[in-house]
C-alpha cells in the first residue's frame, strides 16, 4: 500500500511560500537508509508528528520520525497562522451533540491547545513573529450578530467562559476595515508565522533526541509479528506507531482514510502595504461564509488571505488569480495590488468538523483539523505520547469526536462531497 507522508508537496511549488521566503534557518535532516529499531516511529514532519516526537522523547522514549519532503511542508508550515482557540463546532453544537457535561470537558481540553502552543514558544525559545491580538469572526449577515450573542452566553452558562466581546459594525469596522455586519472578538486568539514555528518545533524534537529523516516517503506499514513502516530506502519497526500525515497520508491505514476529505485551500501575500494596512488592530480574522476568507497582517505589513477551496487534488494553473477575487470583494481598497507570493495545498475535513484522534491497537493517528490545525495540532501530539506512554484518559476524550466516514468511502467520497460544497458555495455567494 502506497503512501505520502505529511511535507510531500504534491505536485505544488511550495516555494513560492512567503513563510519559506521569510523562513528562519534550519538543519537538513538525512533521508532514512538501512533498517533501524525505536520504541515509536512517527510519519509525518508537521505539528502533529513533531509534538507527538518532542512529547514521547521527553518521557523516555526513543523516537523515529519519517517526513515524506522537509519539514513543515505540509498544511503546518504553510497554514493561515491563526491561533484559534476550541474546535470547530462552536460551545452551542458541542452542548447538542454530546450534552453540557461532556461539552464543557471537551472544550476545556481543546482550550489548553493554546496554552500549550505559548509554553513551547517561550520554553524554546521559537521565533516565529507571535501575535497575541485577538482573533476577530465578522458577521457576513445580520443573523450571524444574532447566532454570535446565542454562543457567547452558551459560552458563558455552560463553559464558564467569558472572554468574548460582541461588537457592533461601527466597533468591528474599527478592527477590520471591511463592511462587515457587526463580529465576535476573542482576545485569546493571534496568529503567528507557521513555518517558523513548526521548524521550532523540529529543533526542540532534535534537543530531546528525535531521529528526523526528511524525504522518507513511508510506503507500507506491517502490523505482525510487529509495528514495522518501510519507505524506498529502510524501515523502522517500533512498539508504536503515530500516523500524522493528515490529507497528505494515503493507504497506510484505511480506517483513517475513511474519515477525511482532502480539500485544496489557497493563500496569498500581497505587497507591504505601508498607510493602506487593512487591519488596525492586527488581529487575525475570519468571517462567517461557509467557506470562509480567513487573513491577518505579516509581520513585515503585507497581508495574507486565504479564501477560496478546491475539491479537487490538483491546484488551480493560477493561484493569485483564484484567491485575488475574494480578496478585492473583501478589500475593495485593494484592487489591483501587486501579490507578491501565493501557496497552497491539501488540508482535511471531517465529516462533523471535528478532528479525528484515536488508535487501533498500536496504531495512533490525529487528523481532520478542518481548519483549527494550527495549534490544535500541538496538543492533539501531546495527547498521543501520553497515550502511548500510559495515560490514555485525555486521548480517550478526545477520541469521542470520531467523525463517521464519508459516505461512499474514500471511491465516492470526493463526488458526492464536491455536489454538498457546491450548494454550500452558492448560498455564500447569495449572502455576500
Amino acid at each position: 500500500m502506497a503512501s505520502r507522508s505529511t511535507g510531500f508537496n504534491s505536485g505544488l511549488d511550495i516555494g513560492k511560500s512567503y513563510y519559506v521566503a521569510t523562513a528562519n534557518p534550519a538543519p537538513d535532516h538525512p533521508a532514512l537508509a538501512g533498517d533501524v529499531e525505536a520504541d515509536l516511529v512517527v510519519v509525518g514532519g508537521g505539528c502533529t508528528g513533531l509534538s507527538a516526537a518532542l512529547h514521547a522523547a521527553e518521557r523516555g522514549l526513543k523516537v523515529v520520525l519519517l517526513e515524506g519532503g522537509k519539514i513543515g511542508w505540509g498544511a503546518s508550515g504553510r497554514n493561515g497562522g491563526q491561533m484559534i482557540p476550541g474546535l470547530r463546532k462552536g460551545a452551542r453544537g458541542l452542548v447538542k451533540t454530546f450534552g453540557p457535561e461532556r461539552a464543557k470537558a471537551l472544550f476545556d481540553l481543546a482550550f489548553e491547545a493554546r496554552g500549550l502552543v505559548l509554553d513551547i514558544i517561550e520554553r524554546h525559545g521559537i521565533e516565529c513573529d507571535l501575535r497575541q491580538t485577538g482573533h476577530l469572526v465578522g458577521a457576513v449577515g445580520a443573523s450571524d450578530v444574532r447566532d454570535f450573542e446565542d454562543e457567547a452566553e452558551c459560552l458563558a452558562k455552560v463553559m464558564k467562559f467569558t472572554d468574548v466581546e460582541i461588537l457592533s459594525a461601527s466597533q468591528a469596522r474599527q478592527k477590520v476595515d471591511t463592511p462587515y455586519q457587526g463580529a465576535v472578538f476573542e482576545p485569546l486568539g493571534g496568529h503567528m508565522h507557521p513555518l517558523n514555528y513548526t521548524l521550532g518545533l523540529a529543533r526542540a524534537a532534535s534537543a530531546a533526541g528525535v531521529t528526523i529523516h526528511e524525504n522518507s516517503v513511508a510506503i507500507r506499514l506491517e502490523r505482525e509479528p510487529s509495528i514495522r513502516v518501510f519507505t524506498g530506502k529502510g524501515s523502522v519497526r517500533a512498539r508504536h506507531v503515530v500516523l500524522a500525515g493528515d490529507a497528505l497520508l494515503q493507504g497506510l491505514e484505511p480506517r483513517v482514510n475513511s474519515r477525511i476529505m482532502p480539500v485544496g485551500n489557497y493563500i496569498v501575500a500581497t505587497e507591504p502595504l505601508g498607510e493602506r494596512n487593512v487591519i488596525p488592530a492586527n488581529v487575525a480574522v475570519s468571517d462567517t461564509l461557509f467557506v470562509v476568507n480567513y487573513y491577518r497582517m505579516s509581520a513585515d505589513g503585507r497581508l495574507l488571505f486565504g479564501g477560496g477551496e478546491r475539491y479537487t487534488p490538483s491546484p488551480p494553473a493560477d493561484i493569485a488569480g483564484f484567491v485575488r477575487p475574494h480578496m478585492e470583494k473583501t478589500f475593495p481598497q485593494l484592487k489591483g495590488c501587486r501579490i507578491d507570493h501565493a501557496w497552497g495545498g491539501l488540508v482535511s475535513v471531517t465529516t462533523s468538523r471535528l478532528p479525528h484522534v484515536g488508535h487501533y491497537g498500536e496504531v495512533y493517528f490525529a487528523h481532520g483539523y478542518s481548519g483549527k490545525g494550527a495549534i490544535l495540532s500541538t496538543l492533539s501530539g501531546k495527547l498521543l505520547a501520553e497515550a502511548i506512554t500510559g495515560d490514555a484518559s485525555r486521548l480517550d476524550l478526545f477520541s469521542t469526536l470520531t467523525p463517521l466516514p464519508f459516505p461512499g468511502g474514500t471511491a465516492l467520497r470526493g463526488p458526492l462531497y464536491v455536489l454538498g460544497m457546491l450548494w454550500y458555495a452558492m448560498r455564500d455567494r447569495l449572502r455576500h
